[in-house]
């Protein structure tokens, strides 16, 4: 330690290496300070969070605000882009590099859209890779001269979970990749309110694409191929109470597995700084301007920032009411009274929760392997409940042969982490998630 001298009397503080201080006798002394181990800002569950928000925002950017009114009873305060958001950030995990999100790139993935209690739509590719539902149609042949009332009165007769007044939205997304390598995608959507007493023609209401009988049910009118599509059931009463079925998009695409996995994620961790880097990492912002620069917050009413989501619309496009669709919440880093804005406790975590491994997009079977901190022990579902000690003991891989959502825990001396939860998608087939 020593003493300043000149004009360094006047200075208090940090410079480079060297640590001033006033005394109390007014004299400066001059040491150099300590260095600080640099230590991660983030961990590497936080990372994997982090990462998976971007091509999340990305995709519900491409519905182009029709997913408004996809959620029964969120609670107040949520918008149908949080919902989505928080539903999917954990399942499956897709993740694009800053650069490949800040020049509009986007993948299509198996994502949950919709959720409710209505019977949900199955579907399944068949041999000639047409998608097609459980939705019967009876003798209907759809053809061009088919018309609303005609679909109405097979869907109502042919399937008792429907009725007049409902709507039913197709989805369609097409999976390109263009000259610079860069992952594009667009999504379209139509939809039709069944009605016995409508004679406009069905086609031009809807496009074939996604209203065809095939083999006396509904089905695409062309084989899914690079693509991701699903169809939603939804319903209003007269006090505009929602319900609606739950839904995932089916997805076929030779680009998704390329970007899920631990090569992905390592490549788009990088490209933010690293997980031990003092560089940001994704910074949460409102949901269109977010996710045009890779930053997407989960969570409407976090951080220090503010926002809102407004305006009518259904669920929907081609003659789709969408309303204004305004920001997703703070972009703060301090969680202020709305809590952290990427949805992390804010109290130290003391337990570590587990890590699922496997194929994410699979053919015929893959292995999940898990692993926690030492001397814990890992407790897991199959069925979409939340784990709990009374659930399975993980003692080794499990094996999986159709699309399933693993959640796990770790127990380590009476006390629990948070839930991991991964999606684990068979490719190929089409299964939705039903409520």
């Amino acid at each position: 330690m020593g003493k300043a001298t000149g004009l360094l009397k006047e200075l208090s503080g940090k410079i480079g290496p060297l640590q001033f201080q006033q005394t109390k006798s007014g004299k400066v002394a001059v040491y150099v300070a300590p260095e600080v181990p640099e230590t991660p800002l983030r961990t590497k569950a936080q990372g994997e969070l982090r990462m998976a928000w971007g091509n999340l925002g990305a995709v519900y950017t491409q519905f182009h605000k029709t997913l408004k009114k996809s959620h029964e009873n969120l609670p107040a305060g949520t918008s149908d882009y949080n919902a989505f958001i928080k539903e999917n950030v954990r399942m499956t995990c897709v993740y694009l590099k800053k650069s490949e999100l800040e020049n509009g790139g986007c993948v299509l993935a198996p994502y949950k859209i919709s959720n409710g209690k209505l019977q949900g739509i199955e579907c399944e590719m068949n041999g000639e890779g047409v998608l097609v539902t459980d939705i019967a149609l009876g003798d209907l042949v759809i053809t061009e001269d088919t018309t609303v009332a005609d679909f109405s009165v097979a869907l109502e007769t042919m399937n008792e979970d429907w009725e007049d007044g409902d709507q039913l939205t197709f989805f369609y997304g097409e999976q390109k990749v263009d000259s610079q390598g860069l992952p594009r995608a667009k999504i379209r959507g139509w939809k039709v309110k069944l009605d016995v007493t409508d004679e406009t023609l069905l086609w031009t209401v809807v496009s074939e694409l996604g209203f065809s009988s095939v083999g006396g049910f509904l089905g695409m009118g062309v084989s899914i191929e690079n693509g991701a599509a699903a169809w939603v059931h939804s319903r209003e009463d007269e006090q505009k109470n929602l319900t609606v079925s739950s839904q995932r998009l089916t997805v076929d695409s030779s680009v998704l597995e390329s970007y899920m996995g631990q090569a992905a994620f390592d490549a788009s961790v990088q490209s933010y700084g690293g997980i031990t880097s003092r560089k940001a990492f994704l910074h949460p912002d409102d949901e269109t301007n977010g996710a045009r620069n890779g930053w997407v917050n989960p969570s409407g009413n976090g951080g220090s920032g503010s926002g809102s989501q407004s305006g009518g619309g259904t669920t929907g496009s081609g003659s789709t009411d969408s309303g204004n669709n305004g920001g997703s919440g703070g972009n703060g880093n301090s969680g202020g009274n709305g809590g952290n804005p990427s949805g992390e406790p804010s109290g130290t975590v003391t337990v570590e929760a587990p890590q699922l491994s496997g194929e994410t997009l699979f053919t015929g079977s893959t292995q999940v392997t898990m692993t926690g901190p030492d001397g814990a022990t890992i407790y897991y579902t199959t069925d979409g409940s939340t784990p709990t000690a009374e659930s399975a003991t993980y003692s080794e891989p499990i094996t999986l042969t159709a699309t399933t959502t693993v959640k796990a825990i770790a127990i380590k001396n009476g006390v629990s982490s948070e839930v991991t939860s991964r999606t684990f998608t068979k490719s190929g087939g089409g299964g939705m998630d039903q409520n």
